[in-house]
């Protein structure tokens, strides 16, 4: 059991950005077709479908099409292929795992998304400092169920009591607790969430600063 206390972070608008009307206004001439666009992708329910590893690229890419004129088919594979380069780390979060790093905690990744998350990761400088990751389109678990919170500690080893979760999601913080984990609901407050750390690894002795 890794006596280390850990900090577990979600990939989405917690490590690197993700917002689907302006990825998709990257793909298309207008607001108008952006809308569109958004709608048929990111905002349809197979998109959670997509993460949870239920169905794959070419089946969301079917669903998307047909919500969509024919005019836009274009911009949807294009999207659909690319929105990932579009994803921007967010850096004082980034910056903050390099610091636990050097504070001798460990650092995990626990993300809902799809099986191409390596597209999204490759512009994220936080995760080659990772210790390891969990990623709900491979497991075909997702966040809240307290199930995956549990996948990573037993697959890394990991004490829940000794790990502090990091979401932005409010009912994703709700899971981590039910599987015995601290968590923190980060709302875009960088210096609030350095708090919660700073806290959480005194409990153990170990600090950032």
């Amino acid at each position: 059991m890794d006596g280390r206390p850990n900090v577990v972070f979600d990939m989405g608008n917690v490590l690197m950005t993700f917002d689907g009307p302006y990825f998709a206004r990257c793909f298309t001439d207008s607001d108008d077709d952006a809308r569109l666009l958004h709608a048929a992708l990111f905002g349809r329910p197979e998109w959670a479908l997509l993460d949870a590893g239920a169905i794959g690229h070419d089946t969301m890419r079917r669903v998307a099409e047909a919500h969509l004129p024919l005019r836009l088919h274009a911009a949807l594979h294009a999207c659909l292929e690319h929105w990932p380069e579009r994803s921007e780390p967010i850096i004082p979060v980034c910056d903050l795992v390099a610091r636990l790093k050097r504070a001798g905690a460990g650092a995990y990744l626990l993300s809902n998304a799809s099986t191409r998350i390596d597209l999204q990761l490759a512009g994220c400088p936080a995760y080659p400092l990772m210790d390891g990751r969990v990623v709900s389109g491979f497991e075909r678990v997702m966040k809240p169920d307290p199930a995956i919170y549990l996948l990573l500690c037993g697959r890394y080893g990991l004490d829940p009591a000794r790990c502090l979760f990091v979401d932005d999601n409010a009912d994703n913080c709700r899971g981590a607790e039910v599987a015995g984990m601290r968590a923190h609901r980060f709302d875009g407050d960088a210096a609030a969430l350095e708090d919660a750390v700073e806290a959480f690894l005194g409990a153990w002795g170990m600090g950032l600063r």
